[in-house]
């Protein structure tokens, strides 16, 4: 197994903190979904899970994102992490690379090295020969004269080949192999990339021209081959194997360079082969993509509406094979998404095209050309139908087929007019139709059950009210408390959810902020402060593992701040945190800014944690009193039944002093309570 050099330290801790500062959410998630202003926030369809409706909010402001639907959350390293299934420290790459960051770092361990070779062997593999590929395309006669003469037949500048990384793999039984094998790495992640064949220490790829498959983030996932000699034998393309990096039907080649012209276009061009990608940007057309020889797949489309619901499909000169191609759309529309059409001039490909008419007339085609996919599919069939009812009747079914997949009822509705009009047939007989498959598929649907709806979680209306005065309890207080709590401290106690992730919620998102300048005392402490009778008695252990650590940190002085919470060590925490600092509801600037109506009675959300905190406080410490009551007239109850009256005087004037505290609190918050 090879060690790659950049592998050999770690990444500073001052260049971590220069990386966090840099990194932008919107900027990092920008690059991969689609974002549009609502509010303060912005929203978009969420990468992790397929959703038709955007529940995927980004918070500037706060520097997180947060998905409603299916749950994650956190900051932009993190977005990184997730999104492409990497590692922290790759994550911090990627982002620095991003923001022009250099990168300082120091030695680390052996067995760091060790850990961290093993996490990141497979793209360090693919790297590694893709280097090979193109040293051999660029510094080899056999390369210049084969691989290098075959892409500029095909009119691609240098700057092309090297920045979609193609190359050259020689004809040579294992060069690639013994190459790298040499160098150390691992031959059984050769046969497990597909580089090396797995019978024998052979090259997979040999005497091709070779294309880079990247991932999304741009690092090499995978290659393909195209043959240089005519050999009816063997196939024109080979690709490599599906890998844990590698999943043939989620990925689009040419995604991670076109995806932010897609977003700027707001289209995507969808065309069948590699060197139609590559000659279309070089043409200055970059929004485009392609299925890499595959039919596409319901993950692919999904990966285009991330960044827009318009796609434009290039087929072809080819009248049969795009009738065979049609079939397998009505996936596209199932996904709603806007589908068009583009034929393209018989024995015409998007490279032949480009090539001979240049980038401004290829536009103008596809643009004058584009036809609706489902208008499109009917002329096409009507024309095949033409004076046969057997047919017209099957072609019918065909088309209602395709519209029933439509889930926007308003566009279903206009498509079966048009489509009416063209077939020469009563609309009512295609709503008839579209009627009873959109029926037969709810009913379907319902008979599989309908997965559970992941519902945002929110807050009462009171959350950003609040009193000003202070609620410290006389001392003694603590006293009472304490030992009506150490009765029960062994004892499963009802949960408190709500009012202790309210305080948790606090000293993520304003812990560190200060409540008192004059003292200089942190919200955190206030609130620590203020709990400490109660701090042992959260019912959430995860809540409480927070508090443990946040009363460690005021103890130690250590700046508490809410990036500790988004960055920490523990996933739990990372994502607990993420989740509480977004909110499904948003205060718009625009109140303030454009309509000049700021909050009368109250600072925005985020500027009112001292007003929160005195809320939140009140709220826990009344709950948790509560609770103490009733366990307290438990163990009242209990001693006069079994006749221990020195125990049940003893809690009842426990009992007494805790019901003075919560009628004492509940009066402070307007609060009636009945038991």
């Amino acid at each position: 197994m090879y060690a790659s050099s950049y592998l050999c330290f770690m990444i500073t801790q001052r260049t971590i903190q220069e990386i966090m500062d840099a990194a932008r959410v919107e900027d990092v998630v920008g690059d991969f979904v689609t974002l549009k202003r609502r509010g303060s926030n912005l929203t978009g369809l969420c990468p992790f899970h397929n959703e038709k409706t955007p529940s995927f909010s980004v918070n500037p402001a706060r520097n997180i994102f947060k998905c409603f639907g299916c749950g994650k959350g956190g900051d932009p390293i993190t977005f990184v992490m997730e999104h492409e299934s990497i590692g922290y420290p790759e994550a911090l790459r990627y982002i620095a690379k991003k923001y022009n960051i250099a990168i300082e770092e120091t030695e680390v361990s052996k067995e760091y090295l060790e850990e961290k070779l093993l996490n990141d062997s497979l793209f360090l593999v693919n790297e590694r020969a893709l280097k090979f590929y193109q040293n051999q395309l660029f510094e080899t006669d056999k390369g210049k004269s084969i691989g290098l003469q075959y892409f500029k037949e095909r009119g691609f500048r240098e700057d092309t080949i090297r920045k979609w990384g193609l190359g050259f793999s020689p004809e040579n039984r294992d060069s690639l192999t013994k190459t790298l094998v040499t160098e150390g790495y691992s031959i059984d992640l050769l046969r497990k990339l597909g580089l090396t064949s797995k019978q024998y220490e052979q090259d997979f790829f040999r005497n091709r021209v070779m294309f880079t498959i990247h991932g999304m983030v741009g690092k090499p996932i995978a290659f393909a081959g195209r043959i240089m000699q005519k050999d009816a034998n063997a196939p024109k393309y080979i690709n490599s194997p599906e890998t844990d990096i590698y999943v043939k039907n989620k990925v689009l080649y040419g995604l991670f360079h076109a995806k932010k012209y897609i977003q700027k276009e707001d289209e995507t061009i969808l065309v069948e082969g590699y060197t139609d990608v590559i000659s279309l940007h070089q043409a200055g057309i970059e929004n485009v993509v392609a299925s890499s020889g595959t039919s596409l797949t319901t993950e692919q489309i999904r990966l285009v509406k991330r960044f827009t619901p318009n796609i434009k499909i290039i087929y072809d000169g080819d009248t049969a094979g795009v009738k065979a191609a049609l079939r397998g759309l009505d996936m596209v529309l199932e996904e709603d998404m806007n589908v068009k059409i583009v034929l393209l001039p018989d024995k015409e490909d998007p490279d032949s095209y480009v090539q001979r008419v240049g980038a401004t007339a290829f536009q103008e085609y596809i643009k004058k050309e584009a036809k609706d996919f489902i208008l499109f599919k009917t002329q096409l069939l009507v024309e095949e139908a033409a004076g046969d009812p057997i047919k017209k009747a099957k072609l019918i079914k065909d088309i209602v087929a395709s519209i029933a997949k439509i889930p926007d009822p308003v566009k279903r509705q206009l498509y079966l007019r048009e489509c009416a009009a063209l077939m020469r047939v009563e609309e009512s007989i295609l709503i008839g139709e579209t009627g009873k498959i959109v029926r037969k598929s709810m009913e379907d649907k319902k008979k599989g059950g309908a997965a559970p709806s992941s519902a945002p979680s929110s807050y009462s209306s009171d959350q950003w009210a609040g009193l000003t005065e202070d609620i410290s309890q006389p001392n003694d207080n603590q006293l009472v408390i304490e030992e009506a709590y150490a009765e029960k401290r062994n004892q499963p106690m009802g949960s408190d959810e709500a009012q202790e992730r309210d305080i948790i919620r606090l000293l993520i998102a304003s812990g560190g902020e200060i409540y008192d300048k004059e003292h200089n005392v942190t919200v955190a402490a206030y609130i620590i402060s203020n709990i400490e009778e109660v701090v042992e008695s959260f019912d959430n252990r995860l809540y409480h593992k927070i508090v443990q650590e946040t009363v460690a940190m005021i103890q130690k002085n250590t700046p508490l701040s809410t990036q500790h919470f988004l960055s920490h060590s523990v996933k739990e925490i990372r994502e607990l945190s993420a989740s509480l600092l977004s909110n499904p509801y948003d205060y718009s600037d625009n109140w303030e800014n454009k309509l000049n109506r700021p909050l009368e009675t109250q600072k925005s959300p985020e500027l009112n944690f001292n007003m929160d905190s005195i809320q939140a406080i009140k709220r826990f410490k009344l709950r948790k009193i509560i609770k103490l009551c009733e366990q307290n007239q438990e163990i009242v109850r209990k001693s006069s039944d079994t006749g221990d009256m020195s125990t049940m005087m003893k809690h009842l004037k426990i009992q007494q002093r805790l019901l003075e505290m919560r009628n004492s609190l509940a009066k402070e918050m307007n609060t009636i309570v009945f038991k």
